[in-house]
């Protein structure tokens, strides 16, 4: 079975049954700034789950993109992946346990056939500090669920993760886990949940693959084991309960369902192969990258790099797809972090050549009917991917080439008096300096983690030692960069040539204009100008539209055919707000700024604070015209412009 059947197939289950599909939300959340990525499909939904109603009605089903930023050290064993797909269905204070827990039961054992002996539930097993009973309601669904289909469904205490591994399965079927593993708040358990905050006991499903159990997890297997025979598919949460100012615990007047599932699991349970990556979408990644690199994917030594290489390339396209193309900042950074691990990866197996780019194609023909904007964006997701691809190579080439020279010969009984530099012996063992493995990223531009994972392979140790060390010698290079950026830029410009000037100015002219354009939220992210060209950062949601450009290129060089003086003012900052200037950064200004004004009497266009210099009229600067319009972060767009 197919990823996208099995979204078909769940989608039209749900729909068939009232509830309205919505589209998937960016994988960048909209209004929560707490967060670089939507994690999980009910981030989204949380207005509607408080409360808000939904426009659709009180039922609604839909497939997330999701993206989990702290899950890519995991990518590598048969189940954990970056990105990912999370089913949801909900219901807004509409139907609850006794309508959920059948339908899912269906979904998975009639609608994609999974063997209902193969599957494992969990429920809430209560809370006596905080009164909240166990939800024997729903354990008593899930055994006449069993029952029907002939399965006898024991009841276990299982209580703690831990405890399932000193007592195991106990022939059980429906497993009473605490409020840390089937209570869900966004707070966590109950606990730590403030007044006022929703939550409840939820009912996970897990599939139970039969492979063996590593003991290494503990002495027997359960259903929340980390071995992997068995793997979670869905979690219903019924949210029923609210905590009140006391500290005690009410019932929310409206009931609510919110169901996750990932896609990806569902599908794999569906097909009874426990690798997520022989489902047919990462399945199709693995087998080019067989063909391009002559390399098996069953061959141990290679597993890792294909899992690696094919999930960290589907999370970037689909972030690139976003508009989060890769960069050295905030979601930007992981989207180069997860070009780069791939591409140290396919080093590994033997594929050295620039080549990333050319499995984009296989995971948009799979993707393109349901995200219909990886197709439109190919060609541009391709050619970030190639110049991310180039750039690294050459300097992995380069780092790799320096750590062979100092820490190649690193070997247990090294001589402690002629240790490689920012080499530590600890026992038998080497153990790198952390201020070293920041200065190997300083100076030849190979990233922490990846200077970490080669070093590892040679028998480097790291501890959080290592890690510590390497954070404080990057907060102390910001500080200092910060700082000598600080003086550099005092007086505005750092280059104050004529053309830079003329573009440091137009930049008030174009900030101003994406105002009236766009609208107040379109404010200035950053900027670079030199004497070629000027380059402006601004938050705005969305790509501009060919007739938004248009009027914003026709705005400036209006205001610049007016001939508008230029003119400023010494003011304190408070007189400064007072005038209605507009600035960036105020806690960072001294006690007096200067303010530009451009226009006059009832003609005043701009006015904002600035270092300067600037021309002293806009007669001066010639035509203004917008050369390409592009994402610059999540969030914020890039204009680069010229004046002729």
């Amino acid at each position: 079975m197919q990823l996208d059947e099995v979204r078909k197939r769940y989608l039209n289950f749900f729909k068939e049954r009232g509830h309205a599909i919505v589209p998937s939300f960016s994988i960048v959340p909209e209004n929560d700034p707490t967060t670089l990525f939507t994690g999980s499909g009910m981030q989204s939904m949380l207005p509607f789950l408080l409360g808000e109603n939904h426009p659709l009605g009180t039922r609604v089903v839909d497939s997330q993109k999701c993206f989990r930023a702290e899950d890519i050290e995991e990518v590598g064993d048969n189940r954990h992946t970056t990105f990912f797909e999370m089913l949801g269905n909900w219901s807004f204070g509409d139907y609850f346990n006794k309508e959920q827990i059948p339908w899912m039961f269906e979904f998975l054992t009639e609608e994609i056939g999974l063997n209902p002996n193969n599957l494992y539930v969990t429920v809430f097993s209560g809370d006596e500090k905080n009164n909240l009973p166990r939800d024997t309601e729903s354990a008593s669904i899930w055994k006449k669920l069993f029952t029907e289909k002939g399965i006898e469904a024991k009841e276990v205490e299982i209580g703690s993760e831990e405890r399932g591994g000193e007592v195991g399965m106990q022939e059980g079927r429906i497993f009473y886990y605490n409020e840390k593993k089937n209570w869900w708040s966004r707070s966590g358990v109950p606990d730590n949940m403030p007044a006022g905050e929703p939550g409840g006991p939820d009912s996970e499903m897990f599939y139970d693959f039969g492979t063996p159990h590593d003991k290494k997890y503990g002495e027997h297997c359960h259903p929340n084991c980390d071995c992997g025979r068995f793997v979670e598919i869905g979690n219903n949460v019924f949210m029923k309960y609210q905590e009140k100012a006391d500290g005690t615990f009410e019932e929310l007047p409206k009931k609510n369902v919110d169901f996750g599932g990932g896609l990806e699991r569902i599908t794999a349970a569906a097909n009874n192969n426990a690798d997520v990556f022989q489902i047919d979408t990462l399945g199709a990644v693995v087998k080019e990258i067989e063909n391009l690199s002559g390399k098996l994917y069953g061959d141990e030594q290679y597993t890792k790099s294909f899992r690696i290489i094919a999930d960290h390339l589907r999370g970037a396209v689909f972030m690139i797809g976003d508009g989060i193309i890769p960069s050295n900042t905030e979601a930007g950074y992981f989207t180069r972090r997860l070009l780069r691990r791939a591409v140290r990866h396919m080093d590994l197996i033997g594929m050295k050549e620039n080549t990333l780019f050319t499995l984009v194609s296989v995971l948009v023909e799979k993707y393109k009917e349901q995200y219909p904007n990886l197709l439109e964006k190919q060609t541009e997701i391709e050619k970030e991917i190639e110049m991310e691809e180039g750039k690294f190579r050459k300097t992995l080439d380069k780092g790799i080439k320096y750590l062979k020279k100092i820490f190649g010969r690193v070997i247990s009984g090294v001589d402690p008096e002629n240790l490689p530099k920012g080499m530590i012996l600890q026992g038998n063992k080497m153990r790198i300096n952390g201020s070293e493995l920041f200065h190997i990223y300083e100076t030849y531009g190979l990233p922490i983690e990846i200077s970490q994972e080669i070093m590892s392979e040679w028998g480097v140790a790291f501890d959080e030692q290592t890690i510590k060390e390497a954070k404080e010698a990057m907060k102390k290079h910001q500080a200092l960069s910060k700082a000598g950026a600080e003086q550099k830029f005092k007086g505005g410009l750092a280059d104050q040539g004529e053309m830079s000037v003329k573009y440091h100015t137009v930049t008030h002219l174009l900030h101003q204009a994406l105002h009236e354009v766009l609208g107040e939220g379109a404010l200035q992210k950053g900027s670079n100008i030199t004497g070629e060209r000027m380059r402006f950062d601004f938050a705005h949601p969305q790509k501009l539209t060919d007739d938004e450009k248009k009027q914003i290129e026709e705005l400036v060089n209006q205001k610049i055919e007016e001939a508008l003086p230029i003119t400023y003012q010494d003011l304190s900052l408070e007189e400064a707000k007072k005038t209605g200037a507009t600035g960036l950064f105020n806690d960072k200004y001294g006690d007096v700024v200067r303010v530009y004004t451009i226009g006059e009497g009832d003609n005043i266009f701009s006015k904002e604070i600035c270092g300067g210099p600037h021309v002293e009229n806009t007669r001066d600067l010639g035509h203004f015209r917008i050369k390409k319009e592009s994402a610059s972060s999540a969030g914020v767009r890039r204009i680069k412009a010229v004046l002729e």
